[in-house]
């Protein structure tokens, strides 16, 4: 299994590739859309890395992708501006998950 990544940035893009993460530069949604198509159809994904921009402005395209059982793990990361995400994100997310305050 390979990580793939889809990043609206080269030089995010750029960095994953100096440690052998192979992905492809989108900027509009039709270019997500077919991006999304092929990493779909590659047996040899195992995990979709998307660039937290591209993620959170296509919600509605990924999250039927993201239900599908069997396919790659769909994880979105901070670019090189850094996250949008709230500073606590990580136990606010185990708390929601399983009721524990971490």
């Amino acid at each position: 299994m390979r990580i793939f990544l889809l990043s609206d940035n080269v030089d995010t893009l750029t960095g994953m590739r100096l440690v052998g993460v192979d992905g492809a530069l989108t900027h509009t949604r039709e270019e997500l859309a077919a991006e999304l198509e092929k990493v779909l159809r590659a047996r040899d994904v195992g995990v979709l890395a998307i660039s937290e921009k591209i993620f959170n402005a296509n919600q509605d395209l990924l999250a039927p992708v993201m239900d599908m059982r069997g396919k790659a793990l769909i994880v979105a990361i901070p670019d090189r501006h850094g996250t949008s995400r709230q500073k606590d994100f990580l136990s606010h997310y185990v708390r929601e998950a399983i009721g524990v305050k971490l």
